[in-house]
């Protein structure tokens, strides 16, 4: 990119930089860093804020330069990716929500102990919530690393890097010095605009086709390589029951995985009703889905105006889709146009991986601190100690997630940030979901049960990722020279997420301990009135 580009990009970037850490020392000041002011912003915020900072936490990198890059480069089976990051909502909506809100405080842990024996219910809750959350960071630095690869040119190796460990940095000051009001304020300016940069796209691609969504599919088509096959299933997911199989997995994962990350059924406890937070779901499920409807023309538009093939030459995963579109809408590279237009969506993206990162930092280091330090690190401490000891734990932990997080994406640079996002979203579904649905609706469910659910979907799911083609054995893995690969899916999803059901229904079988019907029933009133909630 010329050094217009970068200067203006730059520029813009910059600028939201200090604003948003404007917004971040004036909401911190006269705090007194209480953990319910530091986890949950003081459960202040309206249903319409909430819903905003929701969908700012959702539309992530992996949605604004992932799926369009997908769909660019796979055209129809790109657009899994959308369908599945959409319906996941109406799971959240009417099995999660308002029962989340009413029966925790903080964490999904919450939610869980609420019933059992808490120090390994929390241990294990914790563990997971803190692996999801990493691997979902991985995919957000991922994406910054490409951005700056695109603006930096040749550069680009040293460029990536100091891209990532500076949004590392950047979350970690966003984390320990706002919490959750001041990471929320950054999600709902985040949100608004990258709607407003997604309509002005989709706008002008649709303005250069005249509206005829007909011409723009088949263009796309006629550029992408691969003719019709480009709008037809199979492009992606084709070569046999193993590539059917990913396919299936993957829908599953996207599908489920969105109630059982941790920066999600974090954003439930920042409203003060379980009624506003069922409204905070219907408002981010509105600008959500519009959205994500304007990433398949996003993709496609990038298909059809710079061409498949140009993509993956600029980033061989598809991520830089989106900035390259936004530089041909403008007039081209070299034109004022195209600069300003190129300036402007680098900017946003990267507003996009700045705002969720930190909300999945502060949900991670409020796992360490709240559960996993709670339990371990004062046993004991008195109650009130823990509490007070708590904000200072999260900061310090927000600081060691993100050093991991930026160590890891280093290795998982050639990767599609919405690819990696799925493997997150298959962490959670197999860990930490139905560990949250048997604790709302099963009577008899024990804390063995809940451990054994919780390592029994996380353990298989990240060793069948490790021993994945994403990690070694094909030639985009992470590990491209080498081949330890076992398991023959991408998505581990199909097979652990089932794994995790079974194991918390065989804990709970093979348990003595019996559930407490006088503690099932008090968890069932607060999740359905929400009497006693905090």
């Amino acid at each position: 990119m010329s050094g217009g580009h970068q200067t203006l990009a730059l520029a813009l970037f910059s600028a939201f930089v200090a604003v948003t850490l404007a917004i971040t020392t004036w909401v911190s000041r006269g705090r007194h860093g209480s953990p319910e002011e530091f986890y949950a912003g003081g459960r202040l915020f309206s249903p319409m804020e909430n819903g905003f900072a929701i969908a700012g936490d959702y539309m992530s990198a992996a949605s604004f330069l992932g799926i369009s890059g997908v769909i660019a480069l796979f055209g129809y089976d790109g657009m899994l990716y959308s369908v599945g990051f959409l319906v996941a909502w109406l799971v959240v909506l009417f099995l999660v929500a308002e029962l989340v809100r009413n029966c925790g405080r903080f964490t999904l842990a919450d939610v869980v102990a609420a019933r059992m024996r808490e120090r390994p219910v929390r241990i294990a809750s914790g563990t997971a919530s803190v692996t999801v959350s990493v691997l979902y960071l991985v995919a957000q630095m991922v994406g910054a690393g490409s951005l700056v690869t695109l603006l930096f040119g040749e550069s680009g190796t040293a460029a990536r890097a100091w891209g990532v460990i500076g949004v590392g940095a950047l979350m970690v000051v966003y984390v320990t010095l706002g919490g959750m009001r001041a990471t929320t304020w950054i999600q709902i300016v985040k949100a608004v605009l990258l709607m407003g940069g997604a309509v002005a796209l989709t706008v002008l691609v649709l303005l250069r086709f005249h509206g005829r969504l007909d011409d723009l599919l088949t263009t796309a088509a006629a550029h992408s390589g691969h003719g019709k096959a480009f709008l037809g299933p199979g492009l992606a997911y084709s070569g046999g029951w193993t590539a059917r199989f990913d396919f299936i997995s993957l829908g599953i994962a996207l599908v489920l995985g969105t109630a059982g990350l941790p920066h999600i059924l974090s954003r439930f406890y920042t409203v003060p009703t379980a009624r506003a937070a069922r409204r905070s779901v219907v408002w981010s499920i509105g600008l959500i889905g519009g959205f994500y409807l304007m990433t398949i023309v996003l993709g496609f538009g990038a298909a059809a105006l710079v061409g498949s093939g140009a993509v993956r030459a600029s980033n061989s995963a598809g991520n830089t889709a989106v900035p390259l579109l936004a530089l041909d809408l403008g007039g081209g590279a070299g034109t004022t146009g195209g600069t300003v237009l190129f300036a402007v969506v680098a900017a946003v993206a990267f507003a996009t991986i700045l705002a969720v990162v930190a909300g999945v930092t502060l949900a991670s280091s409020a796992s360490v601190a709240h559960d996993l330090y709670a339990s371990l690190g004062r046993r004991g401490a008195k109650a009130g100690g823990r509490k007070r000891g708590e904000v200072p734990v999260a900061r310090v932990a927000a600081a060691g997630i993100g050093a991991v997080a930026i160590a890891l994406s280093l290795l998982a640079q050639d990767l599609n940030v919405a690819f990696l996002v799925g493997l997150a979203f298959a962490v959670s579904a197999s860990a930490n979901l139905p560990v949250l649905l048997y604790s709302l609706f099963w009577r008899s469910f024990t804390t063995r049960g809940a451990v054994w659910s919780v390592y029994g979907g996380l353990v298989p799911a990240v060793a069948l990722v490790v021993f994945s083609p994403v990690v070694s054995g094909s030639p985009g893995a992470v590990f491209a020279g080498r081949d330890f690969h076992l398991f023959p899916l991408e998505n581990p999803g199909l097979v652990s997420i089932p794994l995790g059901f079974l194991a918390g229904w065989l804990g709970t079988v093979l348990s003595r301990e019996k559930a407490d019907p006088a503690k099932h029933a008090e968890t069932e009133v607060r999740s359905l009135t929400g009497a006693g909630a905090a």
